[in-house]
């Protein structure tokens, strides 16, 4: 046991006041080494007991502040960093002050009890006492070449069900105890190079020693995911103690120092300074103009565009003028109804789709036309009374036509009916089977809209789609190892539901002409895509399989480069007809975006009779 004189009581700390002769008390804990609270584990083997720890101020935020043992153990598991929860403790110290903390070793857990997230350990109610002032830091721990190196494939691997009560705890092997065995204490990294741009947050995925050892790289500088592969060797720069700044992907810091924290869902770098930022040469890019004889077919998810989008409706009609090159037919998601996100029952989108159309001839493009459907209200997801949905964006100036067969609204089925020439829709555009619970249960999400088009005299079947998102899935690094990803089953029902619709057409002509395009926020090696995709003569093919792996992104997230938009072909325009696909990274690599997917074309040469590809 230790007596330990403190300067001021816990409860006029937790009032904030400091008495101008400061009140003297006196209390027995537990004096403990940092590394000893911390443990070799996600949480304290002292969770809940009052102990006393010393170590040197390293770093303060507006509720309390770090502290880190000058003198570690030789145990790269345990960590030698604290934080210290107080906001009036933290207005009592200076960063370099060494002082002895008294308090309960407490297990906090962002977003409350029950969320995936994992805990970091703090000393709650503390008392305490200032040593000395001036003190030199603690060295910061460097990740990277010369110091620690950080898993680069394995996040958990035997863990099962949570993360604090199962699994062996192995910082060498698992990202998740990698940066655990790191929490608190100050952290180095060394020529950092962006995969990411800056969030709204203020965060920023970086790798270190310029990604050196890093798993597939994109050409542009990101980090692409694999099936068993998310990248745990990225670390999020985050700006809660010091500023960040305005970085995109391929953009570079010299050296950056920090505090190893976690907050929803990731473990993040608090730096302590705002890091130099070597500014890279990434620029949009900008796809070809589509020859005479090809018909260009693409999808773009326009994030929650409403009347009131303001600046929006330019920047998308730049991007679909200058750098998608005014395809022929482009599906379209999240178009808002005309009152945007205001709950007031309404469901028409004419205004939107009209500004859109106008914002895009503004910028030099053509006249183009458009097909949708109005949903239910309220029943599609996304913002509540914004009733997002798909539509058909078109050109009809270049050799491309809609067929439109009336009937077709929120609740009546598109089906598939033979007729002398062949399949058609009868109704078109169309919604596929609105009533089945793929697109209701465990909540509504946007139904498919298909409709039929005339091509260089060759009829397409086209359908939009917007599946279920994983906003509800748990994070890469939450304390469910492997994450729970709730979200899957309602996307794999929708992919049945596409997947049924699309047979229902080979099935009258194995050599129909079907394109099914938009956000499937699902991967190219998921299950969902599997179902969709099919197999044998039936077989959808996806475009995005068609490029180098370390090309497959349509999408960053954390700074992991993932396809979660997609374009497919039936079997029949894959084999027989010469195209050309083309991801167009304007958007998601740049902290300015119009949205945060990217668009995709394809050009297809439709003339003459189908034949096989040389």
């Amino acid at each position: 046991m230790r007596l330990t004189i403190v300067c001021i009581l816990a409860g006029l700390l937790g009032m904030g006041a400091t008495p101008s002769n400061p009140t003297f008390g006196f209390s027995a804990e537990v004096s403990l080494a940092i590394h000893d609270i911390q443990g070799a584990g996600h949480r304290s083997p002292h969770a809940g007991q009052p102990v006393t720890a010393t170590g040197i101020v390293i770093a303060k935020s507006s509720n309390g502040f770090w502290i880190q043992d000058p003198e570690p153990d030789s145990d790269p598991a345990t960590s030698e960093g604290l934080f210290v929860f107080g906001t009036a403790a933290a207005g009592l110290v200076t960063v370099g002050d060494r002082v002895h903390v008294s308090g309960t070793v407490t297990e906090f857990r962002p977003g409350g009890s029950t969320s995936a997230n994992l805990t970091t350990t703090e000393l709650a109610s503390p008392v305490l006492a200032v040593e000395s002032h001036g003190n030199t830091l603690p060295a910061p721990t460097i990740i990277g070449t010369g110091g620690r190196i950080p898993p680069t494939t394995v996040i958990e691997d035997d863990a099962s069900g949570s993360v604090e009560t199962s699994g062996a705890f192995d910082p060498a092997t698992d990202g998740i105890d990698f940066y655990e065995s790191l929490e608190g204490m100050l952290v180095q990294i060394n020529n950092a190079v962006a995969v990411g741009p800056r969030n709204s947050f203020g965060e920023i995925p970086v790798l270190v020693d310029d990604g050196a050892g890093a798993s597939v790289r994109t050409p542009r500088g990101g980090i692409v995911i694999r099936p068993a592969d998310f990248n745990p060797e990225r670390i999020i720069l985050d700006d809660a103690l010091a500023v960040t700044p305005l970085a995109k992907v391929g953009d570079h810091f010299s050296t950056v120092i920090g505090v190893m924290d976690y907050s929803f869902g990731n473990f993040k770098l608090l730096v302590t300074s705002t890091p130099t930022l070597t500014v890279g040469d990434l620029t949009r890019e900008t796809t070809r103009v589509p020859a005479d004889y090809e018909i260009a077919a693409g999808t773009y998810n326009v994030e929650n565009l409403a009347p009131t989008s303001g600046v929006a409706f330019a920047r998308h009609a730049d991007i679909i003028v200058n750098h998608l090159r005014s395809p022929d037919l482009l599906a379209i998601e999240e178009i808002q109804d005309n009152s945007g996100p205001t709950n007031d029952g309404v469901t028409d989108s004419s205004v939107a789709w009209s500004m859109l159309i106008q914002a895009i001839q503004a910028a030099g493009g053509p006249l183009y036309q458009y097909r949708q459907i109005d949903p239910l209200n309220n029943q599609d997801g996304g913002v509540p009374g914004g009733n997002i949905r798909t539509g058909f964006l078109f050109r009809t100036d270049r050799g491309l036509e809609f067929i439109d067969r009336p009937g077709g609204d929120a609740t009546t089925p598109a089906t598939v009916v033979s007729s002398p020439s062949g399949p058609q829709l009868s109704v078109s555009p169309g919604r596929i089977d609105p009533g089945n619970t793929a697109w209701s249960s465990p909540e509504g999400v946007r139904k498919p809209l298909v409709g039929e088009f005339r091509a260089r005299g060759k009829k397409l079947f086209v359908i939009a789609n917007h599946w279920k998102s994983k906003t509800q899935d748990n994070p890469l690094f939450g304390r469910f190892q492997p994450p729970v990803r709730g979200t899957e089953a309602q996307r794999n029902a929708e992919a049945q539901a596409v997947r049924d619709f699309v047979s229902e057409i080979l099935a009258l002509d194995p050599n129909a002409n079907v394109i099914v395009l938009g956000d499937l926020n699902d991967f190219q090696f998921s299950d969902a895509l599997a179902t969709l995709k099919g197999s044998g003569d039936l077989e959808l093919h996806a475009l995005i399989e068609t490029l180098e792996e370390s090309e497959r992104y349509t999408y960053v997230f954390d700074g992991n480069s993932q396809v979660l938009d997609h374009i497919l072909f039936s079997d029949n325009l894959f084999t027989h007809f010469q195209f050309e696909y083309d991801v167009v990274h304007v958007n998601s690599e740049f902290p300015d975006q119009a949205s945060d997917h990217e668009p995709q074309v394809v050009r297809l040469d439709l003339r003459g009779r189908p034949s096989p590809k040389p």
